[in-house]
């Protein structure tokens, strides 16, 4: 990991302890009168960031901690580490959960929204407290400790529902978990016959890459393959130690994604979010989301607009690789589900052509085939293993505008 001239040295301590993931756990910053050990606060700063982490609690590593430019009011780690008097002002519009996520939920700690795939929060421990958490409801509460006899409900409720093709491990940081329990979990999930997914969804290599060590590597790779969602939000996050822990993932075989949220001032630029997803792909991470930032208590002051989204990714659009590109989504409120969100390329159409406009501005006509029918050829039996599918309780029936285009389908609306 980092060098020895790489160590803050505001923080005595070793290169051993320094690149020692629990000893960055232990010496995490959790008050103002940490904070002030190695940044020099005025007064007005201390009250505002101590009124703020009475509502919503601060943990930041010291290898996070070691990224702030304190001088600079939006410097992008500052911003997403250190709590700020704007989380206590309230919006009209504001929710503690926002994504209803808790009525989602057949089971606790699982959220089931989508046809064939679940969440499984599997802790509420996090590495550090990002200031912009869709859950600061649960993260860091004493009173929401997720135990394994919740998680093992999850796995007998995922268990029970063959349609459950994709599990992600969520939370909190599963990465956190004892390495015994994190293992017991997947081996249930890649147990069970009709899971092909298991995901695990981590900030560690972004706030705490110490943790992924050798031991970490060794026992997820026996499980391969398992996907790691990361979550990068700028550029200046991804140092030396962090490109390292990829390089370690990305070596021994694990499907790498990153998960961007849009956030104001840190990150709503088309530049900065294109250096973004360039430094991404250098380093064998595949950018797949880029989040519309959520209406959750506490970060009104992170929120951008949808149009500030759509011009990042006009910006995006062919004017760089494809891969490059993540899907931009709202996460609707009320558990309607991820809402794709791009520029509007389709100008008209018509049975026989459709106007299109290309990244440039140019418009061009596409003219469609002549078909005589829709019909599948009689040798198709698709549409009947499916239904022998739904018959031994392997999927489910089509919802929402799928369930309208079914031709077995007679109602008008959903």
């Amino acid at each position: 990991m980092e060098s020895s001239e790489n160590i803050d040295e505001s923080w005595d301590c070793t290169p051993e302890e320094w690149n020692d993931w629990q000893w960055q756990l232990e010496n995490s910053i959790t008050n103002v009168e940490e904070l002030q050990e190695h940044f020099d606060l005025s007064d007005q700063q201390a009250q505002e960031i101590e009124e703020a982490t009475n509502i919503f609690p601060m943990s930041i590593t010291p290898y996070y901690a070691s990224l702030i430019d304190f001088d600079s009011e939006y410097c992008p780690i500052r911003l997403q580490s250190i709590p700020q008097k704007s989380e206590l002002e309230e919006s009209a519009y504001e929710m503690s959960d926002p994504l209803h996520e808790e009525e989602d939920s057949p089971v606790p700690g699982l959220t089931h929204r989508y046809p064939d795939r679940v969440l499984l929060l599997v802790t509420n421990k996090c590495s550090m407290f990002c200031r912009h958490c869709t859950r600061k409801r649960k993260v860091g509460d004493s009173q929401q400790k997720v135990d394994l006899e919740q998680i093992k409900t999850g796995i007998e409720y995922i268990k029970d529902n063959p349609q459950i093709r994709d599990v992600l491990l969520s939370g909190g940081d599963p990465l956190l978990l004892d390495l015994d329990v994190l293992e017991e979990i997947i081996v249930e999930l890649k147990e069970i016959s009709h899971v092909d997914v298991v995901r695990i969804g981590s900030r560690v290599p972004v706030v705490l890459p110490q943790r992924i060590d050798d031991e970490l590597i060794s026992m997820l790779k026996k499980y391969s393959p398992i996907w790691i969602n990361t979550h990068f939000n700028h550029k200046k996050e991804l140092t030396t130690t962090a490109k390292k822990a990829l390089d370690r993932l990305a070596d021994n075989g694990f499907p790498l994604g990153n998960q961007t949220v849009l956030l104001r001032n840190v990150n709503d630029c088309p530049l900065v979010m294109k250096e973004l997803m360039h430094e991404l792909v250098k380093n064998r991470i595949r950018p797949y989301y880029l989040y519309q930032c959520d209406l959750s208590r506490g970060i009104e002051h992170f929120r951008t607009s949808i149009s500030a989204g759509i011009e990042i990714m006009e910006s995006l659009i062919g004017h760089t690789s494809g891969f490059a590109v993540p899907r931009y989504v709202v996460d609707a409120p009320g558990g309607g589900g991820k809402i794709p969100v791009t520029p509007n390329y389709v100008v008209s159409s018509s049975r026989q052509k459709t106007v299109l406009r290309n990244y440039e501005g140019n418009i061009v006509v596409y003219t469609e085939p002549e078909i005589k029918s829709d019909e599948c050829p009689e040798e198709c039996n698709v549409c009947t293993e499916i239904e022998e599918k739904a018959d031994n309780g392997e999927t489910v029936e089509p919802q929402g505008v799928q369930k309208l285009l079914s031709e077995e389908n007679d109602e008008i609306s959903l």
